[in-house]
């Protein structure tokens, strides 16, 4: 059974790295990713990044999108992007709110993510597909999963077409996400987020800063691995494959690869998956 998978990239910030990230997207290619995205600085660490990944990802020809977030940013800058966007051909965008940069003392102009929506929505019409960011177990921020499922809805009222999900390991979080979010009717497809697991103190560190949970099971395997980088990814890679095929068989609308801008552990489950 077929899926369609997408691929999440960041910005590098060397030349050596612009070279190494396009070797690794043409060995992604064979997984003929629907799009591929590229994530965006807080505070403008690395816009400029963003797009010109983008413009090179859509030249390779596949089809991209920018991450765009508001939080320190003015209607004005957020238009003269839409249009850059626009003059680009990009046709797909991943509305966010985004972190606030350490050191910035005011929000900007826009204060949710919904808001940013509305704006491209008033500002370009149906021009862009805009995704969303979904949280199976709660955005950290949220007051509580009820105010998260709102923060949702209103997206999409304000005109998100889809969700892609921050990566989770337990399937019940995104199924039960997903029952709830039809409870107060929203039915676009919200696409899950899936992190390969290649190293536990990475994991860890970027678990702890956005609130993705790691079940205590997957936690102290991992730590009992300890250096030894060989069975971390083995270990991560049944682990992983095993949370697809639970999603795949749940009749999720896609997977979306959070590759690190690497390309062997997607590659390795995508290919396990019988996808590729």
């Amino acid at each position: 059974m077929s899926l369609p998978i997408s691929l999440e990239f960041f910005p590098t910030k060397t030349p050596e790295g612009a070279v190494k990230l396009r070797a690794v997207r043409q060995q992604l290619y064979a997984l003929k990713p629907e799009f591929c995205s590229v994530t965006f600085g807080a505070g403008g660490s690395t816009q400029d990044g963003t797009l010109q990944a983008v413009t090179e990802i859509m030249g390779e020809g596949c089809p991209a999108a920018p991450h765009l977030s508001c939080i320190g940013q003015s209607s004005a800058s957020i238009r003269e992007r839409l249009a850059a966007y626009a003059a680009a051909g990009i046709r797909r965008i991943v509305a966010l709110r985004g972190d606030l940069p350490s050191g910035y003392g005011v929000g900007g102009e826009f204060r949710y993510a919904s808001d940013l929506v509305a704006f491209v929505r008033a500002e370009t019409g149906d021009r862009f597909h805009i995704e969303v960011a979904a949280y199976p177990e709660t955005h950290p921020q949220a007051r509580s999963p009820e105010a998260d499922l709102e923060a949702f809805a209103a997206k999409v009222k304000a005109g998100a077409d889809s969700g892609i999900t921050q990566y989770f390991f337990n399937a019940d979080a995104y199924f039960r996400y997903r029952d709830e979010l039809r409870r107060v009717g929203v039915d676009v497809p919200v696409v899950p987020g899936i992190m390969p697991i290649t190293s536990s103190t990475q994991l860890m560190r970027f678990s702890d800063a956005c609130g993705a949970e790691i079940p205590r099971w997957i936690r102290m395997r991992l730590q009992a691995f300890g250096d030894d980088t060989a069975s971390i990814k083995s270990f991560g890679l049944d682990v992983v494959t095993d949370l697809c095929e639970r999603l795949r068989g749940g009749g999720v609308p896609g997977l979306h690869f959070y590759t690190m801008n690497q390309s062997g552990a997607t590659t390795d489950i995508v290919q396990r998956l019988g996808l590729a």
